[in-house]
């Protein structure tokens, strides 16, 4: 065999290697899970202060949870925010890039820089959404799964005031 027909073969193989690596790296998504959910909504909300932040409060009622699944994360609009249990149902709070404060450091030098956080919206998002979508993550036998909504429903946008209304 020439060198140039090795050469060929090792680059084909490699390319198919690389091609079923990226299928199962790729995120499945359940069609029927474990547990029933009621309404799913979210929230947009905006401090009503310069730098205070804006974000989306997620809310989720689960109606049944039969193998007592751990809720993970929520992927919702490129942004990622962990599952945490509420009073009523559970919660997500998702901050996002509008009305944040602007305390970068720009420098030549990389360590100077290193104060800057990172950008909310994660660059490798792994879902593609519609707007009124999102994905939830959960761990049922020590496995993640991923759950598609569709239809969130959306509340009136919060908009907090920078101070209490002054009393006459």
């Amino acid at each position: 065999m020439t060198a140039s027909k090795q050469f060929m073969g090792l680059i084909s193989i490699v390319f198919i290697f690389i091609s079923f690596s990226h299928c199962s790296s790729a995120q499945k998504l359940q069609k029927k899970p474990s547990f029933n959910l009621g309404e799913v909504s979210f929230q947009k909300w905006i401090a009503g202060v310069q730098g205070g932040g804006s974000g989306y409060h997620m809310l989720i009622h689960v109606t049944s949870n039969k193998n007592n699944v751990t809720f993970d994360s929520i992927y919702f609009r490129g942004y990622k925010a962990k599952i945490e249990i509420g009073k009523i149902a559970y919660t997500a709070q998702i901050k996002t890039e509008i009305n944040l404060r602007e305390d970068l450091i720009m420098s030549h030098e990389g360590p100077d820089e290193f104060g800057n956080k990172t950008p909310l919206k994660d660059p490798d998002f792994p879902f593609k959404l519609e707007l009124d979508e999102c994905v939830i993550s959960y761990i049922e036998n020590h496995t993640t799964k991923y759950y598609k909504v569709e239809n969130l429903v959306e509340k009136p946008k919060e908009e907090y005031p920078s101070a209490p209304p002054k009393q006459p």
